[in-house]
């Protein structure tokens, strides 16, 4: 019965008919596996953990160790897993902060490369490839540094045996972030390598990418461009002056959010009001009607020609009839010591007030002939054009950034329908320019994305009705609190960050459905609401994924007898 409800929560995978083990080598030294779970209901139709450990005792001796990045919690203590186990936690559907990736990069080169030193000394070849550890190493060394040379590098060992275990929930947006960003920053791998080897390995063909999330595909090309600027990355406070946003429907809150807790929780710096939100051009493309609701999904308004700097599920970055900040000439700021603002004046038409007033009382005239009622003073206006400009400096104290959209319409008995939930995530040091300009981005600039290419719910396309057709965020950095970033060296111990609770913590994912007003954001109108907390969401996301060996073979099962060690 537990092998039944494993094989119909996992959805279509291509195993072996006798193994219930979900993982995926994605090189011989990188596994990538879903979150195991040694109790009850969860050891029903997750990874049986004693399984997954057995195999790996019998596979790799004790030359493996975890890492694991679930915010939520994984599912097991440490002690389980003979403490063999790293912790880089971080929240479901979204990228990691960037300033944790370089620790986790050190973290595990530094175990991969360690057992190589100990085993160089007796002159041991691991693979039959070379005659012993440190000459394979000096081979696959010289290697990693000519590019042109990936069909050669794309399979080699480290020469010592030892192999990296990543999971997180699915073993897929996490752990392929991750994966991919070792590849690429540390064995020399492009992106696009990096991106195609995870979806082979891990998906089942016609079942999407390995990577698919918006913001994970822009950070591993945050990865990708940091690791090809030397690896210069500088943490720094960074002020929202404005956001802009373009088509906005009514009902929209609009939320700034960062990491908190070491990256384990995503917290909301700012939630803009409704005095903080001033309507340029009214005339808001959709109503709060079933009828505007069709409209919105049958008909989605074609988003105008942008620059912004997103990435499209295929791995490639930016507008593809554009060329990237990496091909183009950086362009260094104008008076850094004063930066200016003045540029979102320029992202908005301005009308006359007269033409506003008037626009707006038709609004209300048509709003009463058509349900004989005033209009609701507490929903969230929208427009053609909308700015959000914060009443006081809003200034974050860390470089990833989140923009988040939610809308709402009022119901009765105290609750609101959420319609659509939408988010960004990005980095302004690497919007700036940062790697390409020797670690000194720009000191402000404007951060574009269409509604289209925005993180939906669990970070998937789907978001609902339309809530917007773009949006434009306006930053600067602040004048002090820098920080930089350094990657940890071979010999340097490098830091965890303190694990979330094993026993669970509840997700925060939010949903389209009823939710309850909350009277924390009443400011920002009654129909404000919450995503549930403290339920685990479904394994829906794991849909797709396949179990293979080093070479892409199917794995066989452990046998039952115990750990067979090499």
């Amino acid at each position: 019965m537990a092998s039944l409800l494993r094989q119909i929560i996992a959805g279509p995978r291509a195993r072996h008919a006798d193994s219930n083990l979900d993982l995926c080598y994605v090189t011989p030294f990188i596994i990538a596996t879903s979150g195991p779970s040694g109790t009850y209901p969860q050891l029903a139709y997750r990874n049986p953990l004693d399984k997954l450990v057995a195999f790996l005792d019998k596979s790799h001796g004790e030359d493996w160790c975890i890492w694991e990045f679930r915010a939520e919690g994984t599912g097991y203590p440490d002690k389980e897993v003979r403490d063999k186990v790293r912790h880089y936690p971080f929240p479901d559907h979204h990228p990691p902060p960037f300033a944790m990736l370089p620790l986790v990069m050190a973290s595990m080169r530094n175990w991969l490369t360690e057992g190589g030193k100990e085993k160089s000394k007796t002159d041991t070849a691991t693979d039959g490839a070379a005659e012993g550890a440190s000459k394979e190493s000096e081979i696959i060394t010289e290697a990693e540094k000519d590019d042109t040379k990936a069909a050669e590098k794309l399979d080699k060992k480290p020469g010592n045996g030892r192999v990296v275990v990543v999971h997180c929930k699915a073993g897929k947006g996490r752990s392929g972030t991750m994966a991919c960003s070792y590849l690429i920053s540390e064995c020399g791998w492009s992106k696009a390598e990096a991106l195609v080897r995870f979806t082979e390995r891990r998906m089942r063909s016609g079942f999407g990418q390995g990577v698919s999330i918006p913001s994970q595909l822009r950070y591993v090309d945050y990865v990708s461009r940091w690791t090809a600027g030397g690896k210069k990355y500088v943490e720094r406070p960074v002020e929202i002056i404005e956001v802009h946003t373009w088509g906005l429907r009514e009902g929209v809150k609009v939320a700034v959010e960062i990491f908190g807790e070491e990256g384990k929780k995503i917290e909301t710096a700012h939630i803009f009001s409704k005095k903080e939100r001033l309507v340029v051009e009214g005339g808001s493309p959709g109503g709060s009607g079933f009828k505007d609701w069709v409209t919105d999904m049958a008909n989605p308004a074609p988003a105008p020609p942008s620059k912004s700097r997103t990435i499209a599920l295929d791995g490639t970055y930016g507008n593809e009839n554009e060329p990237t900040a990496a091909s183009e000439p950086a362009t260094p700021a104008t008076n850094n010591s004063s930066p200016s603002v003045d540029k979102p004046t320029a992202l908005a038409p301005k009308i006359g007030l007269a033409a506003k007033s008037a626009k707006v009382s038709a609004s209300a005239a048509i709003q009463r002939a058509a349900t004989g009622k005033e209009p609701d003073s507490d929903a969230e206006a929208g427009g053609q054009a909308v700015i959000f400009r914060p009443s006081e400096p809003l200034i974050l104290p860390s470089s990833d950034i989140n923009i988040d959209f939610e809308r709402r319409h009022r119901a009765r008995y105290g609750m609101t329908m959420v319609t659509s939930v939408a988010h960004v995530w990005f980095n302004p040091f690497f919007e700036g320019n940062g790697p390409e300009q020797g670690g000194k981005p720009d000191e402000n600039g404007v951060f574009e994305i269409e509604w289209d290419k925005m993180d939906g719910i669990k970070g998937s396309l789907r978001k609902g009705t339309r809530a917007l057709d773009r949006v434009a965020v306006v930053w600067r950095f602040a004048d002090q609190g820098a920080r930089e970033v350094v990657e940890p060296g071979v010999e340097s111990e490098v830091p965890e960050m303190r694990a979330a609770d094993w026993k669970g913590v509840g997700g925060a994912g939010k949903e389209l459905g009823l939710r309850t007003e909350s009277p924390a954001t009443a400011d920002v109108s009654k129909a404000s609401s919450v995503g549930s907390e403290g339920e685990e969401e479904e394994d829906e996301d794991v849909e797709g994924v396949k179990s293979s060996g080093p070479g892409g073979e199917e794995i066989k099962d452990v046998d039952e007898t115990g750990p067979v060690k090499k």
